[in-house]
């Protein structure tokens, strides 16, 4: 606990210390009409390195994810590997972040999630990606709204030559804005309706590191009841998986609302029952 209060304190004075930039970052996005907000140096290059070192660079013990809507490999079992990953992701879940982070983009009753639905560690190697998407609009009991999305990525030397990186999309998904994902970045956007996201084709072979960190409210961003789905659709020029996309979300919305099944609770499930 030593360790993740040392890494909560160095996050609370990063985000003071930027409070002025980011609220200009968040209250003027360009290329996008999401609300975000990044900060380079959040904890320095040496925890930033112990952090990713900590990942096992070969991705065992992770959940593989691949289909046509992304390839990746992911993991919640935060016990299974060095205790600093837990440390980074419960720093910042700790109350005193969300508090800052809600109180800096005047967001309000903002809660963490502990249980890490969807949330947790996440790997991609050269050749995958994940397609443009908005996530799924609630928490794992459906009770709250799904707010803001926070990735700390660790990966050293890190370019935009990588691939790799994120990307916020304009309304009309032709045109993303590229947000490199370099060592030590903090990147944290808003969720809603409209907040279409993607990460670009890794070209590097190098893992692509990021801690996962998701902030819900009772609130819904718009004032309005609603569901739906992690629903993903095409790159430019991609009409095969547009279309698909399409089919893909309504059959998956319809089969979650009857069931009442999320994709998150699904990953953790069967990453108890192995370990």
């Amino acid at each position: 606990m030593e360790r993740q209060e040392f890494l909560v304190t160095a996050v609370l004075a990063k985000l003071e210390e930027n409070r002025v930039a980011i609220q200009q970052q968040w209250a003027n996005p360009q290329g996008t009409e999401t609300r975000h907000f990044f900060v380079d140096g959040l904890l320095g290059s040496d925890l930033c390195s112990e952090i990713y070192e900590a990942f096992p660079k070969d991705g065992n013990g992770f959940f593989n994810r691949e289909s046509f809507r992304e390839k990746k490999k992911t993991s919640a079992s935060l016990d299974t590997y060095a205790e600093i990953l837990a440390n980074i992701t419960y720093a910042l879940q700790d109350a005193r972040v969300v508090q800052l982070v809600a109180d800096i983009v005047g967001f309000k009753e903002i809660e963490p999630d502990p249980k890490l639905y969807a949330g947790g560690l996440s790997m991609m190697f050269s050749g995958d990606f994940l397609n443009p998407h908005i996530d799924n609009s609630h928490d794992a009991l459906r009770e709250r709204f799904r707010r803001l999305n926070l990735l700390y990525y660790v990966s050293p030397g890190w370019s935009l030559e990588n691939g790799g990186n994120f990307e916020l999309w304009d309304a009309a998904r032709e045109n993303p804005k590229t947000i490199v994902s370099m060592a030590d970045r903090l990147v944290v956007m808003e969720t809603n309706k409209t907040s279409w996201h993607s990460v670009s084709p890794v070209k590097v072979d190098q893992p692509r590191c990021c801690v996962s960190n998701y902030y819900f409210s009772k609130q819904s961003p718009d004032a309005t009841e609603y569901f739906h789905v992690t629903s993903f659709t095409g790159r430019p020029g991609e009409k095969v998986k547009r279309a698909l996309g399409v089919m893909d979300n309504v059959l998956r919305n319809t089969v979650s609302k009857i069931l009442k099944v999320g994709r998150g609770k699904d990953q953790v499930n069967k990453q108890k029952a192995r370990h």
